[in-house]
């Protein structure tokens, strides 16, 4: 089976596509002083990106990893994601507090889903 990578770079790809799995890193916001809400819908549209640049989708989603800086912000980044989540498929899911890259990151997101 052959390996894709996904906007490789130095140090890591934002996705690796091995067999019918993809494997997306961590996706953070590109605003790091925007409400969790923001950066939420900001990670899950990467994500979106990324799973289209596999030939994936979100209804492919595995598993999902949610880490959060602070927990208290559980209910209001659940409100944008279950608004994105395809409800039909819903992956397993995990969610973290975990310290971040930054301290204005509030939400990190791993991705596992299924490829064609």
């Amino acid at each position: 089976m052959s390996i894709t990578r996904i906007q490789p770079g130095a140090r890591m790809s934002q996705a690796v596509k091995y067999g019918n799995t993809v494997y997306l890193a961590g996706q953070v916001a590109e605003d790091e002083f925007a409400t969790i809400e923001v950066q939420t819908k900001q990670v899950l549209d990467k994500i979106d990106a990324l799973l289209a640049a596999a030939g994936t989708g979100k209804d492919k989603v595995l598993s999902v990893q949610v880490l959060l800086n602070n927990i208290a912000d559980f209910a209001a980044m659940n409100s944008v994601y279950d608004q994105w989540i395809d409800k039909a498929n819903p992956p397993a899911r995990a969610t973290f507090e975990a310290r971040l890259a930054s301290p204005n990151l509030r939400v990190e997101i791993v991705v596992v889903a299924a490829a064609e």
